[in-house]
């Protein structure tokens, strides 16, 4: 099968398109026919990208772990899934991904593509939609409650917002200039543009931060908190970092068919929407990963579209 490998080639890493084996699934998995698989550029830096579950150095991964597709094997033990069902869906941070054309996954890893959604825009649901439902409730998020995101107009960003108006919350967010009028589109009551203004300075006394980008905006983000106001962080610096506070904060999405199911009836409502910044072809997978497709939305996530796709 062709597939996209990170290769170590003498004093760097790079995306090359390969012929790779197609893989095997274990008794509890399944292996689909990917027709797209989202883009995420910092999984490749990310621990599981180079190393194995044991701690061993990995080498040749296959990353985009989110995809949308039909099944095309059943293993063993796998119940409720028949070939042939169009599915989306995440699968482990250490197994290869999804930018081939064909990758395993855990059935509890996948769900029905929802109706409504084209391939390439349901392989752009899974990670941001998770990590927005996972890190809502764990930040304990309730009606009329205030939280402030930052990075609305991110892949994760898109999804928070949305979910944290759902559940009846004030939202407020941080976004560029340019996508200031999209965020309050979303459902945001207030934007703020973090090029042209200091959040700590415009905004006090919030239940919630949702932090998508890290660094400095992260450490900036304690101050907004009233006494007992919950933090969480998806930034990947977050999690070396010394601060407990900021360790504390810090999760990873994880797979999970039940809350998959329940954001696929959402998208199906049109209670959630999801945007596509780029389709690219698996030839441009390196482009898309070091950010360099220029024929972007500028919101949303970059989606690679698999040769598969193209015959339905």
């Amino acid at each position: 099968m062709r597939a996209v490998q990170l290769t170590a080639l003498k004093t760097e890493s790079v995306l090359l398109e390969t012929d790779a084996r197609e893989p095997v699934p274990a008794a509890t998995e399944v292996r689909v026919q990917v027709y797209a698989a989202g883009v995420t550029p910092t999984e490749l830096l990310w621990y599981p990208t180079s190393h194995n579950k044991d701690g061993s150095a990995r080498t040749g991964a296959i990353p985009g772990h989110e995809f949308s597709g039909v099944i095309a094997v059943l293993g063993a033990d796998v119940k409720g899934f028949s070939i042939g069902d169009e599915v989306f869906g995440l699968n482990d941070w250490f197994a290869d991904g999804a930018t081939a054309e064909y990758c395993v996954s855990d059935a509890s890893g996948i769900a029905p593509k929802p109706a409504t959604l084209t391939h390439a825009e349901a392989a752009a649901v899974p990670i941001g939609a998770l990590t927005a439902w996972q890190g809502l409730e764990r930040a304990r998020l309730e009606a009329g409650q205030g939280i402030l995101v930052h990075g609305g107009s991110g892949a994760v960003g898109v999804f928070v917002i949305q979910m944290a108006r759902l559940r009846g919350a004030h939202v407020i967010t941080t976004a560029s200039g340019r996508s200031l009028d999209f965020v309050l589109g979303l459902g945001a009551e207030r934007a703020i543009d973090y090029s042209a203004e200091r959040f700590e300075e415009q905004v006090q006394d919030l239940d919630v931060v949702f932090d998508c980008v890290g660094g400095d905006t992260l450490r900036r983000s304690w101050s907004v908190l009233k006494p007992g106001g919950r933090m969480v962080t998806i930034a990947s610096n977050s999690e070396a970092a010394e601060d407990p506070r900021i360790k504390d904060a810090f999760f990873i999405v994880e797979p999970n068919h039940q809350q998959l199911v329940e954001i696929g009836k959402l998208l199906d409502q049109g209670k959630l929407r999801v945007f596509v910044d780029a389709e690219v072809p698996l030839s441009e997978a390196a482009a898309a990963y070091s950010r360099k497709v220029e024929s972007r939305r500028g919101y949303g996530k970059t989606v690679i579209v698999m040769p598969g796709l193209q015959n339905r």
